[in-house]
């Protein structure tokens, strides 16, 4: 049974998870495009982190950090490689959207490698299916060639 819950991206138990992520994101694109946070930086002022669990393992994680323009940026979504192929990222995304929609957010928004970088095709098309629309830079980033800037607009639920 798959459990998502707020948790401590510093804990024993999340750090491989944690540490899985920023390994990839090292290594799939160049390191001046890396805006990936380390556990400390999840643990931050205005970060909330939840972490999915498998029964006791810990298969994945995902991030919201409030910017300053009233939108949310989804930060540090993963799973686990073995965990993969079940769902549990679009699972995750939209743990993500109720709880930004919930809060009364005007948008989610994220960053995540452009369309030459293999390693994020498949991040990019569950997006898309998710119904993020592409955009310029969004809060706090600069204009890059290999990120992609992304944007989904929320609506009240009644």
């Amino acid at each position: 049974m798959i459990e998502i819950r707020e948790a401590d991206p510093t804990s024993d138990a999340l750090r491989p998870v944690v540490e899985a992520h920023f390994a990839h994101s090292e290594t799939a694109g160049p390191a001046e495009s890396n805006h990936t946070m380390d556990a400390n930086a999840l643990a931050g002022v205005g970060i909330r982190f939840w972490a999915m669990f498998d029964g006791d393992q810990a298969v994945g994680c995902g991030a919201l950090k409030a910017l300053p323009d009233g939108t949310v940026e989804v930060k540090s979504v993963h799973i686990v490689t073995q965990a993969r192929g079940r769902g549990l990222a679009r699972e995750m995304m939209n743990h993500l959207t109720d709880v930004a929609r919930t809060e009364g957010a005007t948008a989610l928004v994220l960053e995540t490698g452009a369309a030459h970088l293999p390693d994020y095709t498949a991040a990019r098309k569950l997006y898309e299916r998710l119904g993020y629309s592409y955009c310029g830079p969004i809060f706090g980033y600069e204009n890059d060639p290999n990120s992609a800037f992304m944007r989904l607009a929320l609506e009240p639920r009644n």
